[in-house]
């Protein structure tokens, strides 16, 4: 380093506009309180969603299956609103506004949902099991209601998630040693921290909705989510803020339309000749992949606009060599993106299917019975037993000996995808004896809210081995979309990454209809039967485990390609590159 660092952060100003003072603003307090409201966001959707299953169809009285689906289908759209909530910090709110607001609503989604749960008109009456062995579905009101509390929720949840990390990540300099060190165990603590709201969502809030009544639960969540948005507030003068350089959703579209409107022109000879307007200080490498993007750099006729005596370059027809580099950063998650997906299908079924398995089984410690929805508890531990012990033991350990700081992204990544599907492997073998214990207890004992003689603490096994793949999958992705995307995009880059987590409930959401229809035949008892105890659901998890291997195998691909074509960014003059910037590669 030359000299003493800049009192001013470079890149980013204080809540007045002017440069930020990094004696001042930034740093782990203010990271602190963006920690803080994230917890509390955590809080409320696992409070949510861990016992959802049971409410739709202990109360609600729907099917197990489409019992299932509507919690995946909950948090696939919570997640793929993830991208509406980055494009509006992006292009107009920035993320500080973004997540105050979003926050709010999510606030108001679980307050709607205390009040629907609350009130006796808005779920069906209780089984009325001497009379009839048939339950009265919620009418269509009934479940409007509910669904319109839920989805008020994702929609607080995908506009807080895709800005709370990157803006936790901006009260951090890159260009200063000591913060870039802070900012490598950001990703980790991170997550670590918000799984102690995912603790507390698993046990205390989990026994409240059993124990005294889901609308104080529920009310609990929409309370603290409150009192975290003041708290949040409260740090205004504290944060650094990112300046936007706009929409990449319009930056990516200019670039493809550009190409697009010049693919019948030929290449220059040399790089030299393609259009260059950025700074050099903050220019891109140019690389040869994804080559036909490179004719929205060419410049042709038309390019300009003219405005009387004035003339500005029009980006829809011509966009810099670093614009289309950024594109092409953003391409080269994709396979990544792709891989990783499997992976929260098969988490689905551990906050569903799992859940639901264990209120058939045994779950008594002397006189006090645990609740369903806390077996997660073990799946929680695991992901706060498993950061404790890389962040305290293995990242030491590895600096150490080999002078890095713990495994790279790409191997955390690889890491949980093993760990996820040795999880299925072992909840289809939980499962085959569970069925078992069924078969012999006879018709009387496999009824629907009876009791099997057989031990909840079977399923611990899949919970932790899931538990601690998401650890290591979470933070990788994390780290991942976050460190290879352009500064301008990194909102929308971890929309993206949110986005797996959307598509994998989605996919499990569509595989558990496909495999009901293909398995079922008349009767509709098949794997996935609307009773799980006479299903094949130890069929089901062996499905998910097999895709998990070949999706595995694709990844491992995806990461040697990765690391074998990662660009460098750096300074371009002419055809040569001085110099890499900041941005590590993390392979």
């Amino acid at each position: 380093m030359e000299g003493k660092m800049s009192p001013a952060v470079a890149d980013a100003v204080d809540y007045k506009g002017f440069p930020a003072d990094r004696s001042v603003t930034g740093g782990w307090v203010p990271a602190a309180l963006i920690l803080v409201i994230e917890i509390c966001e955590r809080l409320s959707t696992m409070g949510i969603v861990v016992n959802l299953v049971t409410y739709l169809g202990g109360t609600m009285h729907l099917p197990s299956a489409e019992s299932a689906n509507v919690v995946s289908d909950f948090l696939g759209t919570s997640f793929l609103l993830c991208l509406l909530g980055g494009f509006l910090a992006d292009s107009f709110l920035g993320r500080y506004l973004t997540v105050a607001i979003f926050a709010l609503v999510q606030a108001l989604g679980t307050g709607m949902l205390a009040v629907s749960t609350s009130l006796p008109r808005l779920r069906p009456p209780p089984c009325n099991t001497s009379a009839t062995n048939r339950c009265q579905r919620a009418s269509g009101f009934q479940m409007g209601i509910l669904y319109l509390s839920l989805y008020l929720i994702a929609l607080g949840t995908g506009g807080l998630k895709s800005s709370v990390s990157g803006f936790g990540t901006d009260q951090f300099d890159e260009k200063d040693e000591k913060e870039k060190n802070q900012m490598a165990y950001f990703f980790n603590r991170f997550f670590f921290f918000i799984s102690i709201g995912s603790l507390l969502a698993v046990t205390v809030l989990v026994y409240i909705q059993d124990e005294v009544g889901r609308s104080w639960a529920y009310g609990i969540c929409c309370i603290s989510m409150l009192l975290a948005v003041i708290l949040f507030l409260s740090g205004t003068k504290r944060y650094r803020y990112k300046k936007s350089s706009g929409s990449p959703i319009v930056h990516i579209l200019q670039v493809i339309v550009a190409a697009f409107s010049k693919r019948q022109l030929k290449y220059p000879a040399t790089i030299a000749f393609l259009y260059e307007d950025s700074p050099e200080i903050s220019r891109i490498q140019h690389t040869d992949q994804f080559h036909f993007l490179d004719k929205a750099a060419i410049m042709a006729e038309g390019d300009n606009d003219v405005h009387g005596e004035t003339s500005t370059v029009n980006r829809w027809r011509l966009c810099s060599v670093t614009r289309i580099e950024e594109v092409k950063m953003m391409i080269r998650l994709l396979p990544v993106w792709a891989t990783t997906i499997m992976f929260w299908t098969i988490y689905a079924q551990i906050i569903t299917f799992s859940v639901e398995q264990a209120t058939t089984m045994e779950r008594s410690i002397g006189s006090f019975q645990i609740p369903a929805g806390s077996l997660t508890v073990f799946f929680v531990g695991a992901i706060m037993v498993t950061l404790a012990i890389y962040d305290r033991a293995i990242m030491p350990l590895m600096k150490k000996w080999k002078g890095k700081q713990g495994f790279t992204n790409l191997q955390r990544i690889g890491i949980g995808l093993a760990f996820s599907i040795i999880g299925m492997a072992a909840a289809a073998v939980a499962e085959a004896k569970r069925l078992s214990v069924a078969r012999q207890a006879g018709e009387g004992a496999a009824h629907r809210g009876a009791t099997l003689p057989i031990s909840v603490f079977t399923l611990i096994p899949q919970f932790f081995l899931v538990g601690a793949g998401e650890a290591f999958l979470y933070t990788g992705q994390l780290d991942f979309f976050i460190t290879r995307s352009p500064k301008g995009m990194k909102t929308m880059s971890t929309g993206l990454f949110l986005t797996t987590l959307s598509f994998g409930f989605f996919l499990s959401s569509f595989m558990v209809s496909l495999v009901r229809d293909v398995t079922g035949g008349k009767n509709g008892q098949g794997w996935l039967a609307d009773n799980i105890n006479y299903g094949r659901l130890d069929c089901f998890y062996g499905l998910l485990a097999a895709l998990g291997t070949l999706n595995m195998g694709a990844f491992l691909v995806c990461a040697r390609w990765i690391k074998q074509e990662s660009p460098k960014q750096g300074l371009q003059t002419g055809s040569a590159t001085l110099k890499s910037s900041s941005m590590e590669d993390t392979c």
